[in-house]
């Protein structure tokens, strides 16, 4: 998380892990029922990536090219 690429890493994991874990319903209840504070955090990601989700499976795609051949 020291560099821009590990900030951009952690941010799509964070918000792939969330969306997923919002579409199953025991989880959906017990994580992402907050709406504040470090559960906040987690609804919100599971927010946009639900919603923004082709934007989100794209820039996944295109960072797992970067990681694997650019870098």
């Amino acid at each position: 998380v020291y560099s821009l690429d590990g900030l951009l890493v952690f941010g799509l994991l964070l918000v792939c892990t969330c969306a997923y874990l919002r579409k199953v319903p025991r989880l959906r209840t017990w994580l992402l029922s907050e709406r504040r504070g470090v559960w906040g955090v987690c609804h919100k990601a599971a927010v946009i990536g639900t919603r923004l989700h082709v934007a989100v499976s794209m820039s996944c795609l295109l960072m797992a090219f970067y990681v694997l051949v650019g870098k």
